[in-house]
């Protein structure tokens, strides 16, 4: 008996080794403090805008189309600012501290390379009901076919579902990733309330809302 207990033990520790040894993360792994994470973006790709983008309405000048932005102007300039926010104003939109480590590493190449090869072609939508189509089944569908661009560990990601103007907040799936295996740890539903002036400046705010949520909130993830 005490043969078998103890080749059980030692069975049990060479599983456990041999899921670090290939690199396989867990939710544990997130909030021990010393794993590695690496901010990937904002993934614009499931996206329903309520309305119209209006660049008029937000103060930008005098534009053709009634001041509309259009679907390839969103996906070119629009979800690239925004992501470069990131890397240009990090300690505003400290993702570290949004996730309680000292330091994350960047990698929004993930999700710009992603927002480069979305169609956008159903962007806008004036069915309200279009705000939440994403949920935790559809996200994890999307990251399995996600590419990490070689990248591995624990990524996390914002997918922004839906952007309502009339109800001022953008709905965004908070999302902990292993790169390796595709796998969705963790990812939860925040709004956000955005705010400020000009297109870019307005939805950014709901995204550091959403920071802002993310980090109150995250030790009560575990």
């Amino acid at each position: 008996m005490k043969t078998t207990k103890t080749w059980l033990i030692a069975l049990s520790f060479i599983i456990v080794s041999t899921t670090h040894v290939f690199g396989q993360q867990t939710k544990g792994d997130i909030f021990s403090g010393s794993a590695k994470i690496t901010w990937l973006g904002i993934d614009f790709t499931q996206t329903r805008f309520i309305g119209t983008a209006s660049a008029k309405v937000f103060g930008i000048g005098k534009r053709e189309n009634n001041g509309e932005v259009t679907a390839d102007e969103f996906r070119d300039q629009y979800t690239l600012g925004w992501n470069r926010l990131f890397i240009d104003e990090q300690k505003k939109y400290d993702v570290a501290e949004m996730v309680h480590h000292s330091a994350v590493d960047y990698a929004i190449d993930v999700a710009k390379s992603s927002n480069s090869k979305g169609k956008f072609d159903k962007l806008y939508s004036d069915n309200p009901g279009d705000f939440k189509l994403l949920d935790e089944a559809k996200i994890a569908a999307v990251v399995k076919g996600y590419d990490f661009l070689g990248h591995d560990g624990i990524g996390v990601i914002f997918f922004v579902g839906g952007m309502n103007k009339g109800m001022d907040k953008a709905g965004v799936w908070v999302t902990f990733v292993d790169m390796k295996t595709k796998t969705v740890l963790i990812t939860k539903y925040y709004e956000g309330k955005p705010g400020g002036f000009g297109l870019k400046n307005y939805w950014a705010k709901a995204f550091l809302n959403v920071m802002k949520d993310v980090k109150s909130d995250y030790n009560g993830w575990k």
